[in-house]
């Protein structure tokens, strides 16, 4: 947990007992916990409203270790020892949690608990720039950060949606934008009449994960409506230039986000979205996991392991 604001590095490790599970809850022996910037990010500095300690970690896979009288999980009914993943839940970060049980659904067969651990956060967070850009089957949107976490799950989405879209990543990325059905760019000088050398009618949408002023300047650029550029890494130009900016804090960002979850269980269980995991590490080295993650190139999710 972080005990005061600070770097991962600051974190501790403090002994609990998880309370029992009261009709609603659920406690989950957790096998695999997600590793998302956002858990260093909304404890690197104080905030109003924010108090110390604070558990960290918002996604995670694991097991049934007990079930509040009367209680259903979001996916329906479970059992003690029922493989489940959990998000929006806070204290990840742990090897037992007691979470509300509604926030909890079967973890997909398709998965191992390290994938299935990271599977909603970036889901969820590329479900909703799909969803907020309007992104139709037919049309061609220019994705931002196209070999990075979200938008690997934003290809693969917009693949099941027949959306072509064109990713930027650098050339050493290029394969993994092609394998989950998009056509890489290299970012860089000249990325706006790269861009357009790739299309033949207009670029509908442009959904920014990086937050560069390059993205937001060729966005703004190609797409014609302001309405559909949306980024998830720089409010402040969105706030300046008149385009959308969402994040799982705002209010109708975390209702969608919870809404989709079990269209995205559902999308794994079946096949279609995967979880590319590009290493694991035991839940004491969540700081070097950290470091790793903000190296910005770690080549897929990064676990940690209980």
């Amino acid at each position: 947990m972080a005990t005061t604001p600070g770097p991962p590095e600051s974190w501790a490790f403090d002994e609990f007992l998880p309370t029992a599970p009261s009709t609603g809850e659920v406690t989950i022996r957790v096998r695999a916990a997600g590793v998302n910037p956002a858990d260093a990010k909304h404890v690197a500095t104080a905030r109003p409203g924010l108090e110390f300690p604070v558990p960290i970690g918002y996604e995670i896979s694991g097991e049934l270790a007990a079930i509040g009288t009367g209680t259903r999980i979001g996916s329906g009914e479970a059992e003690v020892g029922d493989e489940v993943v959990a998000f929006r839940v806070q204290g990840g970060y742990a090897t037992e949690l007691t979470v509300p049980a509604a926030k909890v659904f079967a973890k997909p067969t398709t998965l191992s608990h390290p994938e299935a651990a990271n599977l909603l956060l970036v889901g969820t967070t590329a479900a909703e720039m799909l969803a907020v850009t309007g992104a139709a089957p037919g049309e061609t949107v220019l994705l931002h950060g196209a070999s990075g976490a979200v938008g690997v799950s934003v290809l693969q989405q917009a693949r099941l949606r027949h959306v072509r879209v064109i990713g930027t990543a650098s050339p050493e990325r290029f394969d993994a934008v092609r394998r989950f059905g998009g056509v890489p760019v290299a970012y860089g000088p000249g990325l706006a009449g790269r861009v357009r050398a790739l299309v033949d009618g207009p670029i509908a949408a442009a959904l920014d994960a990086v937050g560069t002023d390059e993205a937001v300047d060729v966005s703004l650029k190609l797409v014609a409506d302001r309405r559909r550029i949306v980024t998830i890494a720089n409010p402040s130009r969105a706030s300046a230039e008149g385009f959308l900016a969402i994040a799982g804090s705002m209010p109708d960002s975390a209702r969608f986000r919870d809404e989709v979850r079990s269209e995205l269980i559902a999308l794994a269980q079946n096949g279609d979205l995967v979880v590319p995991v590009a290493r694991t590490f035991p839940l004491a080295e969540a700081p070097e996991a950290h470091r790793r993650l903000a190296t910005g190139h770690p080549g897929g999710k990064l676990a940690l392991i209980v």
